[in-house]
């Protein structure tokens, strides 16, 4: 008897309508508001870096900015998952944008008294950390700051993460891939917008404090999206059947002894790649100042000149490898577009619209081959673990190589009187990466074209 009325509950929900179309759409653009303050708050370091170099930040701290964003998520794929299951994704999102909202706030006003605490707490874990990767105290300003960026990271990847199970949840059998990629236009609509700002917000470049400001409006919409996604995720769960969330990224250390080749050879190819390419966002403009004597502007343009790319390239060589195959051959050949692009920037004097124009077309394709690639080669029931692996291994990358990218500018004293001294980190060390790319996909595809292949090179949609 105790259970009819969950039986009737259960009969009664099966009952309801399905949300109706534009209400879907409706909840994934606001959602995906979230998304936009999320990736502007991310990449407004970047075109800041020159501005901060002009006010005595060295390129070691720049670095640590971005590279403290990649030290939590680190530790946060194992929990970030279980905490959006327990909680949901209505409350998880709210949860996670509210804490990258707080990380830009902090970061935007380091000279606060009450913030000092942090910035002790900082200059301690990279006392931890000195021996590892070779980082020691920063001044107290660039500590504080660099809390709000952890603090920022500790959100911004398991906002990713809540938003990516929201979607799944609303559009799981219906159009959940191309929901996906206008989730990722809207998201990638706030990197470009960082990416450019010296453009379009000249206004608040006449100090380095006013570009953070500015993101800390950028970073409201974290919290507005949240809200209102809550609201209408509120509204149906009482008029409508919703379906269950998707499976969160999580590592199951007993399933790790069972990837192939193959997996590792992916995970090998994702962390040089996106090695190769944020860390040299990170610095690229104040690079191409420094060295190409761009304008600000213009180094903007040509560093958003990658996200233009990746919005409209991604999908469109997805769709195409969906109907021809050769995953292994179009990650072979996106590697090998990334090789040259570093050294024609430092030694050459071609137009630096070539060698972005080259690293877009490959940021535009790895990607897009890449992470459904894993799909293929790992088990159904393995796949939260085989993301969740990956993702962590790559934002070890992604935090040493801002970190040494921007211990080797300062200790070539590169900059604008000395433009050689980018040679070590922005041309040898970033060219390294690619041909290590360029080898793990040259062994991927090897093995894809082996007795032991997954069909990487055969499945067509």
């Amino acid at each position: 008897m105790t259970e009819l009325p969950s039986t009737a509950a259960a009969a009664a929900l099966s009952a309801r309508p399905q949300p109706p179309r534009a209400y879907r759409w409706l909840v994934l653009v606001f959602i995906s508001l979230a998304m936009f303050g999320n990736y502007y708050v991310y990449d407004c370091i970047g075109p800041l870096a020159p501005l901060l170099s002009k006010n005595g930040f060295s390129d070691s701290s720049i670095g640590l900015l971005q590279a403290i964003y990649s030290f939590p998520n680190i530790v946060m794929v194992l929990v970030g998952g279980i905490i959006i299951d327990r909680i949901g994704t209505k409350k998880s999102t709210l949860l996670f944008g509210v804490i990258c909202f707080a990380g830009s706030v902090v970061t935007a006003w380091p000279e606060l008294p009450a913030l000092a605490p942090l910035g002790v707490a900082v200059n301690g874990l990279l006392a931890v950390a000195g021996s590892v990767f070779g980082v020691s105290s920063v001044p107290p300003t660039v500590a504080v700051m660099a809390a709000g960026r952890l603090l920022f990271g500790l959100g911004a990847e398991s906002l990713i993460v809540a938003v990516t199970t929201a979607i799944a949840r609303w559009f799981k059998g219906k159009e959940l891939s191309f929901a996906f990629g206008i989730n990722l236009t809207i998201s990638r609509l706030g990197s470009l917008l960082a990416q450019v700002s010296p453009s379009w917000a000249a206004f608040a470049y006449f100090n380095w404090e006013g570009p953070l400001v500015l993101s800390v409006g950028f970073g409201v919409f974290c919290i507005v999206g949240a809200l209102l996604y809550w609201g209408l995720e509120s509204i149906a769960a009482r008029r409508y059947a919703l379906g269950d969330a998707g499976k969160t990224d999580k590592v199951v250390f007993r399933d790790l002894f069972s990837f192939g080749r193959s997996y590792w050879l992916i995970v090998l190819l994702c962390v040089t790649f996106y090695s190769g390419i944020f860390p040299f966002q990170t610095f690229a403009q104040k690079y191409f100042i420094d060295a190409r004597g761009t304008s600000p502007e213009l180094a903007s343009w040509l560093v958003g000149m990658l996200t233009v790319f990746a919005m409209i390239g991604t999908p469109t060589f997805g769709a195409i490898v969906d109907r021809i195959g050769k995953r292994a051959s179009f990650m072979f050949l996106g590697a090998a577009l990334l090789i040259p692009v570093y050294a024609l920037i430092g030694y050459t004097g071609v137009s630096l619209y070539v060698p972005m124009a080259m690293m877009g077309i490959a940021f535009s394709l790895i990607p897009a081959v890449m992470w459904p690639s894993v799909a293929y080669v790992v088990e159904d029931s393995k796949l939260g673990t085989a993301y969740g692996l990956m993702t962590m291994i790559q934002n070890i990358g992604l935090f040493g190589f801002n970190l040494m990218v921007g211990a080797l500018n300062d200790q070539a004293k590169a900059g604008a009187a000395n433009p050689a001294g980018y040679h070590a980190g922005m041309v040898w060390a970033f060219s390294g990466l690619g041909f290590a790319a360029l080898m793990f996909a040259f062994l991927l595809r090897q093995s894809e074209t082996g007795p032991r292949a997954h069909g990487l090179e055969t499945i067509k949609a």
